[in-house]
């Protein structure tokens, strides 16, 4: 039998949202109207889902993290404390002649992340950008262009600093091109063009 979503009193869930079985929504967290949430997930204290955001099975969207519509989130995909995914390339209040922007004077765009991709502790992924399967965002980073799949990226603006396996451990160097982990053993290579492929995935 599959456990239905659970809310918790405080939390402001739309109508018109959808949470997989087996999703919790935990204390003053609020999901918008049309958003879509996969099974498993965990939607934290405090935490904010927009309108119309997408999320796999099996997120985690951290205490107070602001996850701003159109964002796409792949499964599995872990966002921490106070993370912020934007959604405005030009912001402002007003417009030019003083009045007050209203939802048609600006297009939102979205963050998009990968399956298993991590986002740190109160790091900003400044939309339109798309965050690779199983990359890894450091804590406090703003990311203001793509992360390939299994990066590390850090600082402001973040820049790659390494590359992390499917264990979350940053990858140790195994010569020619090749990376290991240190807690599973699973080997992955790069390319010329600075990719990251699991050996089993790469083609000749």
């Amino acid at each position: 039998m599959t456990a239905a979503a659970v809310v918790d009193p405080s939390a402001d869930v739309a109508p018109g949202a959808t949470l997989g079985a087996g999703t919790r929504v935990w204390h003053l967290a609020q999901i918008r109207e049309g958003a879509r949430l996969g099974t498993g997930c965990i939607i934290a204290r405090g935490a904010y889902v927009g309108t119309g955001v997408t999320m796999g099975d099996n997120c985690k969207i951290q205490n107070y993290a602001l996850v701003y519509e159109p964002a796409r989130l792949g499964n599995g995909v872990f966002i921490g404390p106070a993370a912020v995914l934007t959604n405005d390339e030009y912001p402002r209040a007003i417009n030019p002649d003083g009045t007050v922007k209203s939802a048609t004077d600006w297009q939102p765009v979205g963050v998009t992340i990968g399956d298993g991709a991590s986002i740190g502790a109160r790091a900003v992924c400044v939309a339109p950008v798309t965050i690779g399967k199983w990359a890894l965002v450091a804590a406090g980073a703003v990311v203001t262009r793509d992360v390939p799949d299994h990066a590390i990226v850090a600082g402001v603006p973040a820049r790659r600093v390494g590359w992390v396996g499917h264990a979350g451990r940053p990858l140790q160097d195994a010569g020619g091109g090749r990376w290991r982990c240190p807690a599973t053993g699973r080997e992955y290579r790069e390319s010329a063009a600075n990719l990251l492929t699991p050996t089993e995935e790469t083609t000749v």
